[in-house]
């Protein structure tokens, strides 16, 4: 599978082969706050799968072990990287050219979800990771 996509403003593209995975609506406060949304749609690809086409984004650590990217000139939040798991990187799921390409499996971080957002998509729930339950 070849999936491409970028920032709003286009300085920012990349493409990523292979199978996408982990593929979430994550409510974590930490992403809430990046997006100003109450939920950010994610999903996992392979670090050597993922090539930047156009200028690369700008990054900054988030937490002790992640590391966000974005656009350094629209601002569009475009990865998440924990460093404990160095083979892999989530993509924002809406900067894909076609979103529809990787629709969300789950949702995690439940515990942290906004009370007036309502969850009826019938998708597994997680308090916190997939591991962590």
């Amino acid at each position: 599978m070849s999936l491409q996509g970028g920032c709003f403003c286009g300085a920012v593209r990349y493409e990523a082969h292979g199978q996408p995975f982990n593929s979430t609506l994550c409510h974590c406060t930490d992403c809430r706050k990046v997006s100003g949304a109450p939920a950010f749609a994610w999903f996992s690809v392979t670090t050597t799968s993922l090539h930047w086409t156009a200028s690369a984004p700008q990054r900054f650590r988030s937490s002790e072990h992640a590391v966000r990217s974005f656009c350094p000139d629209c601002g569009t939040t475009l990865t998440w990287h924990d460093e404990r798991w160095p083979d892999e990187v989530d993509l924002a799921t809406a900067s894909l050219d076609d979103p529809e390409q990787v629709p969300p499996a789950d949702h995690t971080f439940v515990r942290s979800r906004l009370g007036w957002l309502k969850l009826q998509d019938g998708l597994p729930q997680y308090q916190k990771t997939r591991a962590e339950g």
